[in-house]
């Protein structure tokens, strides 16, 4: 055959999919996931047969670690020897499996997460309850396939003597399938078994009577009855776990939380780290020190509080942010029938009754035929001894042994197993005693042979001597419960008071975006002045706020931040702010328009109005606006092609709503015909703009004697408005216009705001000039007006912004 017709030509998903399937296959029924009925996956299954075939076992001294890895390797799982340690070690870690399988001599890692002694210094051997998985396994109890190499036989599941799929858990990721099985205490699980063989129809309600939920080697606390009870009947479930903790009082009215157990597989270094990083970052006020004391008598976490810090408080912080409570979900896959399933208690504890009934079945089959050899062996010695002289006679007549044994089998009838058990007789055992033995043998096996054949013909007896010997392992090796469980998830309370510490700050934001919080003493001490901020930037917002107190940022690309204050740098009044972008990532182009605080979200009245470049506008409840998570921006308004953010305003339902377009188009409408709709949307059409017009400025206000509307031109014009100018109307209208169209040289509306008499604006021309103005110095006009000058264009230039000076904030 030549190159060319070796080649086969196929297409590359077919090749592709062919080979994924065959090493999916191999994954999750070779690899990764535990067999139903021994609870074991292949790795650890061949370690524990290598150890009991070469004899390391609990009664006999340990072995270096290396020496059974190699064996492992070399006869019957041909990987790298680190997958193969690794699982042996794990199989001998008691925070990892709540029955160790081996014991090890050495280091064998630690809850810290460090990682084991290499293999040449280790010791290892089988525990005692691993014996109990492999008890009988001589007796034909199991299939036995050949090895990888064909030099060796091994088996494809141990007998064991008790459901350690269970007991011990399993953990591990295949291809489209992962399990996660909890441990369980062994005797509860053993009440299980024995209450389902008793009542194959047996609920999960009435095996959850003695079967509690899991109990995690490390113990802890298990919340959730409710998920333990849906995860037995299912297959899946979730529950909390939860460390155990305790407070204790310390001198001068400080308190300390001590932590003695940890969630099952919680790294503890890790979880130490994370709290002193909370500390460190001081995102939790109150701590003053952690560490962690823990020796050889137990496990030992104290954090130490501040003085009068509320340790309840503090607590439930931890239990959210760190892994001092975790989540647990059952997803109890595993190998049933060849096959990966998803299994419920019942179908769990079904396997492993049927498994041990084929277990004894084959054991009693086997020892059935060895005692019946016997039997025929004892009844020829028991013939040969009476009449002895004839046979020892005909036996010295013989030439050799094989005529020997042709003789008695043709003389007197024995058979070839009997022939040969006599002419194999060791002399001394011809004395008159000896037939008293063979008797009381021949006795003990009729009586052997009866019971056996009775539990093969009789599942009861079957039944009858499984629960014997499953009540033998609860005896020997059940311990007390480690894990408590409680029958609800306590929701975690966490209140701002007991986590932030109350202080009055000066919160300030500039239209650069730079942000700070600056304490009441930094700015009393430059008496509000001295403010550091770049020549051409001005302040957006500035407030006296408290540390429990939010923030909301809003975005020109309908973004907002949420800011808590107490969060937000603490930087001296006369020093920098430090850039938003720092805290949060903004798009390119991307800047701060509006500046919201918040004291509570809870009022239910306010919401924010959103307006954009493009006329639309909406409102949102302000509740809506708070979240937990909030490490990037969030979208606050869907906006559409080129469209920006304008502003966000918060109402309280009774304002109306007041719109300007850049070609001095205005409209004003009631705010109720504006929609609630969530942060997310787009709104409705506020004003109906004309093609190249734009909106420039939006405003929420009631009727009130001393607000006006205050309008500058880019010529530099400013005019002044009572309300009343604008006639309440609908929404998506052309609107009314409030400048004068000049066919030279027209104005254009800058901003427009609604003002009361002690307000300053600030006018910036793009020669980088600033001009103020107060707005009680400008005289009311009617809508026809163009206003009064109050920038000189030809020598200053023409406005390109404004913004209002914001007055700085009392403080005490």
């Amino acid at each position: 055959m030549s190159q060319t017709e070796r080649l086969q030509d196929l297409p590359l998903e077919e090749v592709i999919g062919d080979r994924f399937g065959r090493y999916s296959k191999y994954i999750i029924q070779d690899r990764a996931l535990p067999d139903a009925r021994d609870g074991l996956k292949p790795v650890q299954r061949r370690i524990l047969y290598a150890m009991f075939h070469e004899g390391n076992t609990s009664d006999k001294a340990f072995r270096k670690s290396a020496k059974t890895v190699g064996n492992v390797i070399g006869n019957y799982h041909p990987h790298g020897d680190s997958s193969v340690y690794e699982a042996m070690v794990r199989m001998s870690q008691d925070w990892k499996v709540r029955h160790a399988l081996v014991e090890m001599h050495g280091n064998n890692g630690s809850i810290d997460g460090d990682p084991p002694a290499a293999m040449r210094y280790t010791e290892a051997r089988l525990s005692a309850i691993a014996g109990e998985l492999l008890r009988d396994i001589g007796k034909r109890t199991v299939e036995f396939i050949p090895n990888f190499d064909d030099s060796e036989v091994e088996p494809t599941v141990l007998p064991a003597r008790f459901p350690n799929l269970l007991v011990n858990g399993s953990t591990g990721i295949s291809a489209g399938y992962a399990t996660d099985i909890p441990p369980h205490a062994l005797h509860e699980v053993l009440d299980a078994v024995l209450m389902r063989m008793d009542n194959p129809e047996v609920t999960v309600d009435e095996l959850m009577t003695v079967i509690k939920g899991p109990d995690f080697p490390t113990g802890g606390i298990i919340q959730g009855i409710d998920g333990i009870k849906k995860a037995y009947e299912t297959g899946k479930g979730k529950i909390v776990v939860r460390s155990k903790t305790e407070i204790e009082e310390l001198k001068g009215g400080k308190e300390q939380i001590v932590i003695t157990e940890i969630p099952y597989e919680v790294n503890k270094a890790n979880l130490v780290k994370k709290i002193d990083e909370i500390r460190f970052d001081k995102k939790l006020d109150g701590i003053s020190d952690v560490r962690d004391e823990s020796d050889r008598s137990g496990l030992r976490v104290v954090i130490e509080l501040k003085k009068e810090i509320d340790a309840n408080g503090i607590l439930q912080y931890l239990f959210k942010n760190t892994d001092l409570q975790v989540t647990y979900n059952f997803n109890m896959i595993a190998i049933n029938d060849r096959r990966p399933m998803l299994m419920s208690l019942p179908k769990m504890l079904d396997a492993y009754i049927g498994h041990q009934k084929d277990v004894v079945t084959k054991r009693s089959e086997y020892d059935l035929i060895r005692a019946k050899d016997r039997l025929h062996i004892v009844e020829g010695l028991m013939k040969a001894l009476s009449i002895l002289d004839e046979v020892i006679q005909t036996i010295r007549k013989s030439q050799d042994k094989r005529d020997a044994k042709q003789n008695l089998t043709k003389k007197f009838d024995f058979s070839e197993a009997q022939a040969e058990a006599i002419v194999s007789l060791q002399l001394y055992r011809l004395t008159n005693t000896d037939i008293t033995e063979l008797r009381s043998e021949q006795e003990e096996l009729n009586k052997l042979i009866e019971e056996l054949s009775a539990i093969l013909n009789s599942e009861k007896k079957l039944i009858k001597v499984i629960k014997k010997e499953l009540l033998d392992i609860r005896k020997r090796y059940s311990e007390s419960r480690r894990s408590v469980i409680e029958d609800e998830i306590e929701e975690i309370k966490l209140t701002l008071e007991l986590l932030v510490p109350s202080e009055d700050v000066v919160v300030t934001v500039t239209k650069d975006g730079y942000v700070k919080r600056t304490s009441l003493r930094s700015y009393n001490a430059s008496n509000g002045q001295t403010f550091d901020m770049k020549e051409s930037d001005y302040l957006l917002y500035e407030a006296t706020m408290n540390t429990q107190h939010q923030l909301l940022l809003f975005t020109s690309h309908g973004n907002y931040i949420y800011q808590p204050v107490h969060e937000m740098p603490d930087i001296r009044w006369k020093d920098l702010g430090q850039h938003i972008s720092s805290i949060v990532g903004l798009e390119p182009n991307e800047h701060i328009i509006s500046v919201v605080g918040v004291e509570s979200f809870e009022e239910n009245e306010q919401h924010i109005l959103s307006v954009s470049k493009n006329g639309m506008v909406k409102q949102s409840k302000l509740s809506d606006y708070k979240v937990q998570r909030y490490s990037k921006t969030l979208k606050a308004m869907g906006l559409k092609g080129d469209d920006e953010m304008l502003t966000a305003i918060p109402v309280n339902g009774t304002e109306d709503v007041f719109i300007f377009t850049h070609n001095a188009y205005a409209v004003r409408f009631p705010l109720s015909e504006v929609p609630v709709l969530g942060v997310k949307a787009s709104g409705v059409k506020g004003i109906n703009l004309k093609d190249s017009d734009y909106v420039v400025s939006a405003a929420a206000a009631n009727e009130q004697a001393d607000l006006s509307m205050l309008l500058i031109t880019q010529r530099g014009a400013v005019k002044r408005m009572k309300l009343s100018e604008l006639d309440a109307g609908t929404r998506a209208k052309r609107g009314v216009v409030v400048l004068k169209e000049l066919k030279a040289n027209p104005h254009r509306v800058v901003t427009v705001d609604i003002v009361d008499d002690q307000e300053v604006y600030v006018l910036e021309t793009n020669n980088g000039g600033r001009v103020d103005v107060e707005a009680s110095t400008i005289r009311f006009v009617d809508r026809y007006s163009n206003g009064t000058f109050k920038v000189d264009e030809k020598e200053s230039g023409t406005v390109v912004h404004v913004f209002k000076k914001v007055s700085l904030p009392e403080t005490k």
